[in-house]
């Protein structure tokens, strides 16, 4: 008599990780990295995961003899390492330069609409979004497209959007030696929209303000400026 194999009941931990990929919880500012995250070269990270990706088009039945499917294991393994991923090393920080601000202009100063692509970390799936960025100088300022390369760093990584937010704020505080930073975020997840409720019409919205933006008056003066 053919037995039943037994089909084992989910635990707390797969319900807890379902839960936190639907709810989008976030578990650090930091992105978490292994200790060893940056001890393979690049060229070894991509043949690592050019020979995984394979396996799964594998499993899921594809394949790879076809011309079309032949290169695909490699092509993922380039983008990960070299695009879409490239924030997660720090080796890849833009080099911002900061100059004196001569004009002594004390009003902040505004960067909206910068349009970004980063990726989901519960699902490796696109979040496609524009950041709001402003700053009111401490006698700093920087060029106006090292803000932009800045979103895109922090962006090219696994994320959650209240970290991409925070990432933002920390670093262009560090990079301009002020407090007075203010970053708004307005994103599609294709987590939500693609898969899971399949709601297309509903984007999110993080904001992070800190120093002189904390203050109501300036606060609205800032999300007058970007439409909000």
């Amino acid at each position: 008599m053919k037995q039943n194999t037994p089909v084992a009941s989910p635990t707390h931990i797969d319900v807890l990780i379902d839960e936190m990929g639907d709810e989008h919880v976030s578990t650090s500012v930091d992105t978490p990295l292994r200790k060893d995250a940056f001890d393979r070269s690049d060229a070894e990270k991509i043949e690592q995961i050019a020979q995984h990706f394979g396996h799964i088009m594998d499993i899921l039945g594809l394949d790879r003899t076809d011309d079309s499917l032949s290169g695909t294991p490699k092509r993922v393994a380039k983008m990960y390492v070299q695009e879409i991923f490239s924030g997660l090393n720090p080796a890849n920080f833009p080099d911002v330069k900061l100059f004196e601000n001569k004009y002594q202009y004390n009003q902040m100063l505004v960067e909206k609409n910068i349009l970004f692509y980063s990726n989901c970390e519960h699902h490796f799936v696109p979040i496609i979004g524009k950041a709001h960025v402003a700053y009111i100088s401490g006698g700093k300022v920087i060029g106006l497209s090292k803000i932009n390369r800045l979103v895109q760093h922090f962006a090219k990584r696994p994320q959650v959007q209240e970290r991409l937010t925070m990432q933002i704020t920390k670093a262009l505080q560090e990079v301009l030696e002020t407090q007075d930073v203010a970053v708004v975020i307005d994103a599609t997840h294709l987590c939500v929209s693609s898969r899971g409720v399949k709601d297309v019409n509903s984007s999110t919205v993080t904001a992070n303000f800190c120093g002189q933006f904390e203050n109501e008056a300036t606060k609205n003066e800032f999300l007058k400026y970007i439409g909000l």
